[in-house]
Parts: structure tokens; C-alpha cells; sequence
């Protein structure tokens, strides 16, 4: 069976399969009855509400808008680079997921919000609600594993998941990551979401990752840099699992 078989067949699991984000202590502080799980707030903020992103050093409102949106010249030509069948990691509302659909090339998206999952089986994308370190359909025969919109974060241990991603694509198989802006940066954080109404979620570690600690990331798990490029602001690099 190929990983494309296993996206159908997994297609209609979202009731049955757990959401296993877990909450992390530490981070900024307030009364414990106002705290909520993350997933609470990134659903609210799906509907439009507004809600910040609270670092150690900055509070930036989360880039819904984006993420709904339709995919940009720029998510265009990431998904011109991806290699079928591709596994979406962190979907989101499924506008990767369903243009690569659109394009004729298998996907299928995880998240780990049911709002997010649910949205983009709207959009038409085939997605599951599942964490990246649960079991997985079609693991070891996905042809890419997409880290987008500054996924390679999820909880704070990128060695981890980009080890991750390559038991996830075939040998030979392809890893596509957008890096943070910024080369040099490689750090782990506590964020905090908040709503208007000051209500803030429990911390959940994210990390930061530019190119120069990605490809030392990437290497340390046997992942070879095959290619970088700047489009629009963003940037990507294309890591290849070896055959």
C-alpha cells in the first residue's frame, strides 16, 4: 500500500483519533482559572477573533488571515517544489493541503486542532487530527513532509522533528522547511496565546530556526541540505533523506 492509499483510507478518522497537545508549564504568569488549553485559543482565533502570540521578547497577533487565505505566489512555488505524496504537517485550515489537492498531487494534512482539521476538509483537503509524533498513515513512504508557515517550532525540539520527518518520506524522500527569517537565530521559547479578554493559554515551547541551524539541525539526523531560496520574505530549504 502507498502512502497515497493509506491518505484515503485514513480519510474519515477525525472522530476517533486523539488530540494529543499537551500543555507545558512555565512562561509568562497569571491567575490559574484563566488558563486555557492553546488549541482553545488557536480555534477562537480561526473564527476571526483576535489573539497574540506572547513570546519572550515580542506579542504578535497570529497570522490567521494568512493561513486561511488563498495560497500566495510564493505557497505556489513551495508546492511546486514538494514531491508527491506529501504529508502537510501542521495544516492548519488546509490552504497547502488543498491547492496541492487541486494540483493533482496526493496530500494529506495533520493538525492537531479539530476546528483547524474540519476547515480544511471544507477547502477540500483531505486532512486527520493527529500530532506529528503520533503513529501516522503511510509512515516511511511519503514522498515529502511539509514544515510550512514556521512549523519546523512545534514543541521546541526541531532535531526532534525533523528526525521525525525523515521516518515519516521515503528514502530518497524530501523535506521542506520554511526557516525563520532570520539566518542566525536558533532558540526555544515558552509562548503564550492571549485573547482580548485576557485570557491566556497554558505555555507551550516553540522554537525559532533560521538556515544556518537548520542545515546543522538537519545533518545531525541524517537529513542532507539539497536546496535554499528566498521567495517573498520567506525562507525555505529542501532537505533530502538519502536513498
Amino acid at each position: 500500500m502507498t502512502a497515497a492509499d493509506d491518505v484515503a483510507d485514513r480519510a474519515g478518522d477525525l472522530e476517533t483519533d486523539p488530540s494529543p497537545a499537551q500543555a507545558h508549564a512555565g512562561g509568562p504568569t497569571s491567575p490559574p482559572a484563566r488558563r486555557v488549553h492553546p488549541i482553545s485559543l488557536y480555534e477562537e482565533a480561526l473564527t476571526g477573533a483576535p489573539v497574540l502570540a506572547v513570546g519572550a521578547a515580542e506579542a504578535r497577533p497570529l497570522d490567521v488571515s494568512t493561513w486561511s487565505a488563498p495560497p500566495s505566489a510564493v505557497d505556489e512555488m513551495i508546492l511546486a517544489r514538494c514531491e508527491g505524496p506529501v504529508l502537510d504537517i501542521g495544516c492548519g485550515p488546509g490552504r497547502l493541503a488543498a491547492a496541492l489537492g487541486r494540483r493533482g498531487v496526493p496530500c494529506l494534512g495533520i493538525d492537531v486542532s479539530p476546528r483547524a482539521v474540519h476547515e480544511a476538509r471544507s477547502r477540500g483537503a483531505m486532512a486527520l487530527r493527529r500530532a506529528v509524533e503520533r503513529p501516522l498513515p503511510g509512515e516511511g513512504r511519503w514522498g515529502t513532509a511539509l514544515l510550512a508557515d514556521g512549523n519546523v517550532g512545534i514543541g521546541g525540539d526541531p532535531a526532534a522533528l525533523l528526525a521525525r520527518c525523515r521516518e515519516l518520506v521515503v528514502p530518497g524522500g524530501l523535506v521542506v522547511v520554511e526557516a525563520d527569517p532570520e539566518p542566525d537565530v536558533d532558540e526555544v521559547s515558552p509562548v503564550v496565546l492571549r485573547a482580548a479578554d485576557g485570557r491566556e493559554s497554558h505555555p507551550m515551547p516553540w522554537a525559532r530556526v533560521g538556515v544556518t541551524a537548520l542545515a546543522r539541525l538537519a545533518r545531525g539526523v541524517g537529513l542532507e541540505p539539497e536546496e535554499e531560496w528566498i521567495l517573498g520574505g520567506r525562507t525555505i530549504m529542501a532537505l533530502r533523506r538519502p536513498r
